[in-house]
């Protein structure tokens, strides 16, 4: 075969492998979006179609609420935006409220630490609890479920659409799940093999990290309201305190100020007055 025809065939060849890798991509991109149609997903939430929202914004911030970065903890304001990975931690007097791209919501309490979706890969596991308390708004995507989950040292609590508080127990690390509204699904994480137990609304669940959830029952009534009382009490203690300073620490500078924070350095007191001269009257 001469050397020309060979280039063209070549040439020929080389063109039909792009329009094959081309249709395949567009072959793709089109059963993705048709089923992201289908299941009520928006266009947004697939990856390789659209850029991932990933980060959450501080909508409220009331007290002493730090992000670590870089190993160094910094003042969190209100407007800022939290990134995967980083861990969220609150002071005594501590609160914040996080929105996220699809309008769910999570509110950190006083005297927690949690991860915001520490797993980086799935933007759908929402929370890492390490300890502390949250409460958890999933909203539905075009009355559809979305799918979400918040993992704690001892349990992974799946929702589709709910409100739902969780407790970390610092001593012993048991987690108690309190619902408000939906369902959520609780899986043991220490014991995986186990069977899920669901909970739903007016109901609690708490989860130990030696015991199977085959032997734990879901309460009803007066134990969910004294979570959901307990933890409305603790923002109503908060929002009264006239001490509590956006971002900073609790007191208005009783403690360290931190990266990050706008409020500046307070003025010392005033000298006390000079003793009187000795001898006079």
């Amino acid at each position: 075969m001469p050397a020309s025809s060979a280039v063209r065939t070549g040439m020929v060849f080389s063109v039909f492998r792009i329009q094959q890798v081309s249709s395949l991509f567009r072959l793709v991109a089109s059963v993705s979006m048709l089923w992201a149609l289908g299941s009520g997903v928006c266009a947004a939430q697939i990856p390789f179609l659209s850029p991932a929202h990933s980060a959450a914004t501080a909508t409220k911030v009331i007290g002493q609420v730090s992000v670590i970065k870089d190993a160094y903890p910094w003042a969190l304001q209100e407007g800022a935006s939290i990134q995967p990975q980083q861990l969220i931690v609150t002071g005594p007097d501590g609160y914040a409220l996080f929105q996220v791209a699809d309008g769910s919501t999570f509110e950190v309490f006083p005297n927690s630490k949690v991860i915001f979706r520490n797993n980086s890969s799935n933007l759908k596991d929402l929370v890492d609890m390490i300890l502390g308390r949250i409460r958890v708004h999933i909203e539905k995507i075009g009355g559809k479920p979305n799918p979400n989950s918040v993992t704690t040292p001892t349990a992974v609590i799946s929702v589709r659409g709910t409100i739902f508080d969780v407790v970390v127990d610092e001593t012993d690390e048991s987690t108690l799940i309190a619902v408000t509204e939906g369902l959520v699904e609780v899986q043991h994480k220490l014991k995986p093999y186990g069977k899920s137990k669901f909970v739903g609304p007016n109901e609690t669940l708490r989860v130990y990290k030696d015991q199977p959830l085959a032997k734990r029952s879901v309460d009803r009534g007066i134990v969910a309201d004294r979570v959901f009382r307990g933890l409305s009490d603790a923002i109503i203690t908060i929002l009264r305190s006239p001490r509590t300073t956006p971002g900073g620490a609790p007191g208005g500078g009783a403690g360290p100020s931190l990266p990050g924070d706008s409020r500046g350095s307070e003025p010392p007191p005033p000298p006390p007055p000079p003793p009187p001269p000795p001898g006079g009257n």
